[in-house]
């Protein structure tokens, strides 16, 4: 159906006011982060790049950003051996509630984060204090993990079903055992959708504040938690928007990479 002028000068506009709303206020903290005025006065009375010094020696913000790295990556690897383990049972195996199983596994990201957070605090309470197990670095990586898993398993569940079965059948009639049609087969099928999961999973958990706020211990702090509590200190307002803009690039990239990735056309020829 082909849309009049008019309709699609309105669809412009309402689509340019959508982007409008969700984009100008993170440029405003990439502006923000350059303002030579420590109370951001606007317009900008100049341009500087001393808070981008300041952040880079602020210890407290160096090592939030370590523990951000160290709980992504962990929670990132966990996700990519379980979320392909599992997509691979469901989707390529029949037993009985193989649908339940799914549902499960897909239902952490739809569960409110502070619902989520509220059970893993409970959990951990319950299981780990008996065994001397405190709130940490551990704590975080794992409640990061139950919903990493699950982009994790989309992807790879997606580019299964992209992949024709025939193929894996024609590799068992020429002699290949199964872990060698896995290897051979089905992995470099699916490399593609395994490293966009991953580039997703790792940008989800290193921007994740609400379930890290019931995880974490008192001195366990990543990038958000460490940027909430210091937003409303004036002398580190300048730091915090450098953080915040170093954030949204850590967070956009990775997200970019995997869209890219997630579009190719490799599973589709197979």
């Amino acid at each position: 159906m082909r849309l009049s002028r008019t309709a699609r000068i309105v669809l412009g506009c309402v689509t340019a006011a959508g982007l409008a709303v969700v984009y100008a206020p993170l440029l405003l903290v990439l502006l923000n982060s350059f303002n030579a005025d420590r109370s951001f006065g606007w317009p900008p009375s100049g341009l500087t790049g001393e808070w981008w010094r300041a952040a880079l020696h602020n210890d407290g913000a160096r090592d939030a950003l370590f523990t951000s790295l160290k709980a992504g990556l962990a929670a990132t690897g966990i996700a990519l051996v379980l979320g392909t383990m599992a997509a691979y049972a469901v989707h390529r195996h029949r037993f009985f509630g193989r649908r339940t199983v799914s549902f499960l596994l897909v239902l952490p990201i739809a569960l409110p984060g502070i619902v989520s957070g509220i059970a893993l605090n409970a959990a951990f309470r319950t299981v780990l204090d008996p065994f001397g197990i405190g709130f940490g670095l551990f704590t975080v990586v794992v409640g990061h993990a139950t919903f990493c898993v699950v982009v994790v398993f989309n992807n790879v569940a997606a580019r299964l079903r992209r992949i024709s079965p025939s193929m894996a059948e024609a590799s068992a009639d020429l002699g290949a055992r199964p872990w060698q049609t896995f290897r051979h087969v089905t992995f470099p099928a699916m490399r593609s959708a395994l490293f966009a999961g991953a580039l997703l999973a790792f940008a989800l958990s290193f921007d994740e504040i609400v379930v890290t706020t019931f995880t974490a211990g008192p001195g366990t702090r990543t990038l958000p938690i460490w940027i909430y509590e210091n937003l409303a200190r004036p002398h580190q307002a300048p730091v915090v928007n450098v953080v915040a803009a170093l954030l949204i690039a850590l967070s956009v990239v990775p997200v970019a990479i995997a869209q890219r990735l997630s579009s190719d056309t490799a599973g589709g020829r197979l």
